[in-house]
């Protein structure tokens, strides 16, 4: 769940980088008590994501300032909907504009394609995944983006569970006995991922009887296929690495559980929205 305070400190500190010693424009040309009257505009279609992210922006340095919605997280909308009204003070409009427009528009951006990889994948019965590449900082925000676009989160952080990569084995010495002390260390309730790179890797951790996901990382669709019946519902099998949009089903097709997919937040292009302002 995206928590309001996790989204206060994020907004807080793109408001004070946007504008340290105040917003010099506005308090140069627009009167005091000018009130603004804005239009949030879609200039193509997407998927909608951030109504909390976006409020927040708008109304941090005025509470005053009302925003009225007109769709909601997950919805789809096309070019030249007009997605929300805003109200109130001009000078606190204006300041928080940009703010405001870069997180939606990014997290827009992130729910937009993730649901193209979702449709992608529509007949097969398998999860949609992004990962840990997400922008330093907004990893709160992405996230739910992706769940905005009918996507699923892998874990969140490296605190979350033990996901052993190529790396990590390249140190851990025997695969089969580094899982066994893992398994025999770790709680009950702590999810054990392993990621391999080869077919010859999967009978090595299928021996330590500790992971409950195999991650068969930059595979061929023929050594995906193999990969899973090889594996044959011992654990979750995962597929992942250089996933596009042009691949994903043919990725699905192999009987995979999950397809983890970094482009949808390391990749993504920002949604094209506009605020249309009018003050009185």
């Amino acid at each position: 769940m995206l928590e309001r305070r996790h989204v206060e400190r994020i907004v807080d500190l793109a408001l004070e980088e946007d504008a340290p010693w105040g917003d010099l424009t506005s308090q140069t040309l627009v009167p005091v008590d000018a009130v603004a009257h804005a239009r949030l505009n879609a200039r193509e279609p997407g998927v909608f994501a951030g109504t909390v992210v976006y409020e927040v922006a708008m109304t941090r340095l005025d509470p005053s300032v009302q925003v009225t919605w007109h769709v909601c997280d997950g919805e789809r909308f096309e070019a030249g909907a007009t997605l929300a009204h805003i109200d109130g003070p001009a000078r606190a409009v204006l300041q928080a504009e940009r703010v405001g427009l870069n997180l939606l528009q990014r997290m827009c951006g992130i729910a937009t394609l993730t649901a193209q990889y979702v449709d992608a994948v529509e007949p097969h019965d398998v999860r949609v995944v992004d990962t840990r590449k997400t922008t330093p900082g907004l990893r709160a925000l992405e996230r739910h983006a992706v769940r905005c676009g009918g996507g699923h989160n892998h874990r969140y952080s490296l605190s979350d569970s033990v996901m052993a990569k190529d790396n990590h084995l390249a140190v851990a010495g025997d695969l089969t006995e580094a899982l066994r002390r893992a398994k025999a260390e770790l709680p009950h309730t702590t999810h054990i991922e392993v990621e391999v790179d080869r077919l010859d890797q999967i009978d090595a951790v299928l021996a330590a009887d500790a992971a409950h996901t195999i991650m068969l990382d930059n595979f061929s669709v023929d050594d995906l296929r193999a990969g899973v019946a090889k594996i044959a519902g011992r654990a979750v099998v995962e597929a992942s690495g250089g996933v596009t949009l042009d691949t994903i089903a043919d990725i699905a097709a192999t009987g995979v559980d999950v397809i983890s997919v970094g482009a949808v937040t390391h990749s993504v292009r920002a949604l094209d929205l506009g605020l249309d302002i009018t003050v009185t």
